[in-house]
């Protein structure tokens, strides 16, 4: 089985104003989860699954894992695993004594990392990771992903 991460902040936590957006959850969990996900990400995570794929978030954010999956289960989406800022330092950072970079999918396998920052791409390009690097608001974004990901699976 493949594995994808995808990054949170502006990658699929977006402002209402600049990106369309899925719906808040309902009323109370729209005043406990006031991120907003990015328009696609349901119908992303369901396709990616039904494809085959893992399913992790790996975030720079100190948001706690049960937060994340909670948010995320008001849209239907399970994750597979959470690498969240602190388990990064445990896990990835821990016995390096040279800075590691922000990120390194590779440590847990990753076949394929989904992040807004261009220096999580530049440092894919030289630890030997694959980036899909996402962007502004782009109604195709899913299908490019699915696309993305459909060459790696074969």
């Amino acid at each position: 089985m493949k594995r994808i991460s995808f990054d949170l902040d502006d990658t699929l936590f977006v402002d209402d104003v600049n990106f369309k957006t899925e719906p808040a959850p309902r009323f109370p969990w729209d005043r406990i989860y006031k991120e907003r996900l990015r328009a696609g990400t349901p119908e992303l995570m369901r396709r990616l699954r039904e494809a085959g794929w893992e399913l992790w978030v790996y975030t720079t954010s100190f948001r706690s894992p049960r937060y994340i999956r909670g948010l995320f289960r008001q849209y239907g989406i399970r994750f597979d695993e959470i690498v969240n800022g602190a388990r990064h330092e445990k896990e990835v950072q821990a016995d390096h004594g040279e800075p590691m970079p922000s990120k390194y999918p590779a440590h847990y396998r990753i076949d394929l990392h989904v992040d807004d920052d261009r220096s999580v791409w530049e440092n894919g390009q030289y630890y030997g990771f694959r980036v899909f690097q996402i962007g502004a608001q782009d109604d195709e974004w899913v299908e490019k992903i699915l696309a993305y990901a459909g060459k790696i699976m074969k």
